[in-house]
């Protein structure tokens, strides 16, 4: 079964916090409309260690770092929690 946006966006939001694993992530809400660069201000190594745990989390099916690797500069500048849920899901949904 396929997971749920909801659910998909409350595992990844735990992602984050172990990867950025400092004390203010802890009081941010992390929503579908996140930022990454602006909200979560991640660096490019903090989205290599997310995309390693979202690998290990989800499996092969979610090659997160192929995805992000296939994008442009402004549109991981601009990239947003929902799209990175959306993507999954669609992985997750498509590979059963």
């Amino acid at each position: 079964m396929t997971p749920s946006r909801e659910e998909v966006l409350l595992v990844v939001a735990d992602l984050i916090r172990q990867v950025v694993d400092e004390d203010w992530i802890k009081e941010v809400e992390i929503t579908m409309d996140t930022s990454f660069a602006d909200e979560l201000e991640l660096e490019s190594i903090e989205f290599v260690a997310l995309a390693e745990k979202i690998q290990a989390h989800y499996g092969r099916r979610v090659d997160f770092a192929g995805w992000l690797a296939a994008m442009e500069i402004h549109e991981i500048i601009g990239l947003r929690l929902g799209k990175v849920v959306d993507f999954i899901v669609a992985c997750l949904s498509t590979s059963q």
